[in-house]
């Protein structure tokens, strides 16, 4: 791994599109059936156009973003807010930037800013995370 400062950026990860495909595989691998995510009547009794993808599917490619970059292991602390709705057939992209490098309990941990951002330039989630770096 390179040198870790504040402003390190992490590779962006980009997704594919959100299908309903998608939304119904999330739904049963998590147990969140919430009409709302899966059923347009239900989406549209609620005053939307049509689905839209679950909070916790963006904050797990979230997720995915910061084990793509340490292991798994290393994650310290993950927070998020959800700040607007993934709608079906949105591609988001995970972003991370490294906004603290501090020494904790022994550990070299980076704090990071993560969002998930859409093409139209919405920000669908934002939060923190804290991991420990390698090699500390």
């Amino acid at each position: 791994m390179t040198p870790v400062t504040v402003g390190t950026e992490l590779p962006p990860l980009h997704l594919p599109e959100i299908s309903r495909t998608t939304l119904a595989l999330f739904a049963g691998a998590s147990g969140d059936h919430n009409r709302i995510h899966i059923d347009i009547d239900a989406a549209r009794e609620a005053g939307l156009d049509d689905v839209f993808a679950h909070g916790m599917l963006s904050m797990a490619y979230l997720g995915r973003l910061l084990t793509g970059w340490v292991d798994q292991s290393a994650i310290r602390r993950f927070a998020v807010r959800f700040t607007a709705i993934t709608p079906v057939h949105a591609a988001p992209v995970c972003h991370g930037r490294v906004t603290a490098v501090d020494d904790i309990d022994g550990e070299r941990v980076a704090t990071l800013a993560v969002t998930v951002t859409l093409a139209d330039g919405t920000t669908t989630l934002r939060g923190e995370a804290a991991v420990a770096l390698p090699g500390a």
